[in-house]
């Protein structure tokens, strides 16, 4: 027992040594400097003072474009979950026997979480046409990734005990998961559903970049036209669209979970909510316009497969820095840098925003905070830090970190909620300072799941840097939009097999340290 408990001792430190290589390595190459923020940080008050107050009157422009972004993201939330239903059945090891079609399914999901929603988007336009066909079907295909990876997972955890029960009387494989298997996913799985939904609003407002519908050809148009008083009103309807999105979802997960105390109001609530869902479902799948397909659009479509199958070795191998191992490179230091640097800030933040150690409305204040940084869309921090840093990928590891401080507070700050107070009360009662307390109980209690948000999101910032070079943010992403408006598709698969091979090992890392 002492040699395997100064095993994980050992194993731990290293760990720690590596990630603090990792942090002090991705800051010398992404050129962080903390004389630049100190001299020039104004100018990023400059910019937010330039949005705020916001042109109030303008309001009413961003009502449609606002609707259409939500009808997109419930539409594309709902198509996604429900094919992801399926896959996750077909893709699971302890109910499908077909273990070709299992790989099949998971390198599918692993090749469209490599590629960031907003390049979907983007092919998406060329096969579908501008409009929020083309953002719905980004947003469904990320979606079904995602619960697909998820809902496998939590299939294979599942007791295996009622379905066999089932299958061994003679009941098919299909209609023994849906009694048993299914019912005990559900509630996990509506819950991560929800947690997309409110993903996906924000992946939505920055789709019209690309003209894929939404509030984001609003606000491309505004910054374009450096409108910047309009851009702060189309970023209060934003915050306010997600504080009802995510007020819904908590309601929704508390009456799943069973946590409303009361029987007629948990039932009458449940059926209500249900009723509302399927309105909203309606309503916004209704609303999604058709596609305008073409023979050119197919074609280019065509060309961007078969470029992407054959990808540009030459350009794929260069050793230069601007080849795709250097870029790939720059990419994971300007996510790890960001992810840490966010992470910081995120711990503070959430013992901030927890009842457990906080007054409410101090607490009421600090998640009203989290929520307005998760609100901007991730192009907007972007051209704001470019007027602190200049082009380049400091600016990338300032919008990652800023980013960052959003998801990872709000789970970090769930796990904080949650926590069992009786060992902290016990070592309180006893007499042990804050301090102690902290390294004794808090630590080795949450920081399992502060870990895990970390090394999410931190999955989330590979994907989220490959899209920077938009606003020349540093990163694989400026070469990527560049061949991709060029139409060197060959060498848009060079970069995307690159991120693929990249995600890989960084799931395979992930997994390694989480079993630490």
């Amino acid at each position: 027992m002492c040699e395997i408990k100064r095993t994980i001792k050992y194993k731990n430190w290293i760990i720690t040594f590596l990630v603090l290589a990792a942090l002090i390595i991705s800051c010398r190459i992404t050129g962080f400097s903390m004389t630049v923020l100190t001299k020039r940080g104004n100018r990023f008050t400059e910019f937010v003072l330039k949005m705020f107050p916001a042109d109030l009157a303008y309001g009413g422009k961003v009502m449609q474009p606002l609707i259409s972004t939500i009808q997109m993201s419930v539409a594309g939330t709902l198509i996604g979950a429900g094919i992801a239903l399926l896959t996750s059945f077909l893709s699971a090891g302890n109910v499908c026997e077909s273990r070709a079609l299992r790989l099949l399914i998971k390198l599918v999901v692993q090749a469209v979480r490599t590629i960031p929603v907003l390049i979907i988007a983007l092919i998406a336009t060329f096969a579908f046409g501008i409009g929020t066909f083309a953002g719905t079907f980004a947003l469904a295909l990320y979606t079904w990734a995602i619960l697909t990876r998820i809902g496998s997972e939590d299939i294979e955890t599942l007791s295996m005990g009622a379905f066999e029960a089932l299958t061994v009387t003679g009941c098919g494989k299909v209609k023994a998961f849906i009694r048993t298997l299914f019912v005990d996913m559900l509630p996990g799985y509506l819950t991560n559903a929800l947690y997309l939904l409110e993903t996906n609003v924000r992946h939505a407002s920055i789709l019209g970049y690309v003209g894929a519908g939404g509030i984001g050809l609003l606000l491309n148009e505004k910054i374009a036209w450096r409108e910047y008083e309009k851009v702060g009103t189309i970023l209060i309807a934003l915050f306010f669209a997600v504080i009802i999105v995510e007020g819904f979802s908590w309601l929704f997960a508390r009456i799943l979970e069973g946590n409303v105390k009361k029987n007629w109001l948990r039932t009458a609530g449940k059926r209500a909510l249900w009723i509302l869902l399927g309105v909203v479902s309606i309503w916004s799948v209704c609303s999604i316009e058709r596609p305008d397909s073409s023979a050119l659009g197919m074609k280019v479509v065509r060309s961007i497969m078969d470029g992407i199958v054959h990808p540009d070795w030459n350009y794929f191998f260069s050793n230069g820095k601007d080849g795709v191992t250097w870029l790939l490179l720059e990419t994971v230091c300007i996510a790890v840098a960001g992810t840490l640097l966010g992470a910081v800030i995120a711990a503070v933040l959430s013992f901030l925003g927890s009842k457990r150690f906080m007054p409410w409305p101090v607490a009421g204040f600090f998640r009203v905070i989290v929520m307005a940084i998760r609100t901007v869309p991730v192009l907007i921090y972007g051209i704001m830090f470019l007027r602190v840093t200049g082009p380049g990928s400091f600016a990338g590891v300032l919008t990652l970190a800023v980013t960052s401080i959003g998801l990872i507070a709000k789970r970090f700050t769930v796990s904080i909620d949650r926590m069992d107070m009786s060992a902290w009360n016990a070592y309180s009662a006893m007499g042990v300072n804050v301090i102690g307390r902290i390294k004794y109980c808090l630590i080795p209690e949450l920081f399992p799941q502060f870990a895990s948000a970390v090394f999410y999101r931190f999955d989330v910032n590979i994907r989220g840097a490959s899209i920077l070079g938009l606003v020349g943010a540093g990163g694989i992403g400026a070469p990527l939009i560049t061949y991709m408006n060029q139409y060197r598709w060959d060498a848009v698969g060079a970069i995307l097999l690159g991120l693929f091979a990249l995600v890989l090992v960084i799931e395979l890392v992930s997994a390694w340290v989480r079993r630490a």
